[in-house]
């Protein structure tokens, strides 16, 4: 009896996005390291490498599961090393953002439940786009509010850690260097500058009604703009790639959409607001696409309408 061979594994991103995958892992590789060696990270050093080892285990593991139910080849399998690590780049740029943006004190196990709902989320909550299976929700983010939302005693990152030990020119310079490095993978590579002019633009649009409105001191409320991890939100976890619009105007509707999300959520005193609204949008988003389908799905499957012509009727002249 023939022995079945799996099928090839399909290909994974095109080039540009897996050069915006590499820049993205490069970029926050050493942002960490210059992070722990200079700027003053609160986290154990060793935790970005555990959370490293979760990601890369929980990303393979469901490849192979995946992989074996679909009956293909996984996706790492077949290129080598090289392969392997254009394939562990969403991974592993998921797992240190994750590590980088929160603070839950001693307790290890919660960064990495963090880690694995993140990577693992990719599997579960998908929705589908152009005849494919994509994941909606932004891993990073995800896993992020997951925590924030389950274990209310942690908290995000405190944002002055990006600068904690600088001062002076140094702290133009690095959120200078965070502009430029993600204007230039945004603009080239993913192509979200419409993402990143719809969020900026309509973020401090709502934070000048909210100081019209509610007497926010609107310099305050554009002031957040100003800070490290305000750019580094921007430049490199809103614009995921996988999880948001291409197109220019969806795009923008997109950033826009998390941005007014973010100004209700400030409004109605929720904590921890940016990453919420980015996964209120995401969730949104997602819901489109199954709606979409269903309705697509139903056109499809209705029975076609046949037209029947209209009968002649003939009357006979009545008798004078």
């Amino acid at each position: 009896m023939a022995e079945t061979k799996a099928a090839p594994a399909a290909v994974r991103h095109d080039p540009k996005v897996t050069m915006a995958l590499r820049n993205f892992a490069m970029s926050i590789t050493v942002f960490n390291i210059l992070g722990y060696l200079l700027l003053g990270f609160e986290q154990p050093w060793i935790w970005p490498l555990v959370a490293l080892a979760t990601g890369y285990t929980v990303e393979l593991g469901l490849e192979k599961l995946g992989a074996r139910a679909e009956g293909r080849d996984p996706r790492y399998a077949g290129g080598g090393f090289k392969g392997l690590m254009v394939f562990l780049f969403p991974a592993h740029i998921t797992s240190l953002a994750v590590n980088m943006l929160i603070y839950v004190n001693d307790r290890i196990w919660v960064l990495i439940f963090g880690v694995t709902l993140a990577v693992g989320a990719k599997w579960i909550l998908r929705a589908p786009v152009k005849g494919r299976m994509r994941h909606f929700m932004n891993p990073s983010n995800f896993g992020i509010a997951m925590i924030l939302l389950l274990f209310p005693w942690g908290s995000i990152a405190p944002p002055y850690h990006f600068t904690e030990h600088t001062s002076g020119w140094v702290d133009w310079l690095i959120p200078g260097l965070i502009i430029i490095g993600g204007t230039m993978i945004n603009g080239k590579l993913t192509g979200r500058m419409w993402l990143i002019a719809g969020w900026v633009g309509v973020f401090a649009a709502q934070s000048i009604v909210r100081g019209w409105l509610f007497d926010t001191s609107i310099p305050a409320a554009l002031g957040m703009m100003t800070g490290v991890a305000f750019i580094l939100f921007t430049n490199y976890m809103i614009t995921d790639p996988g999880t948001s619009p291409s197109k220019p105007w969806a795009q923008f509707a997109f950033g826009g959409g998390v941005a007014l999300a973010y100004g209700v959520l400030i409004v109605a005193h929720v904590a921890y607001n940016i990453f919420l609204a980015t996964a209120l949008v995401c969730l949104i988003r997602g819901c489109f696409h199954w709606t979409v389908h269903f309705i697509n799905k139903s056109k499809v499957s209705a029975p076609p309408v046949t037209l029947v012509p209209a009968a002649t009727v003939t009357t006979e002249p009545k008798a004078a």
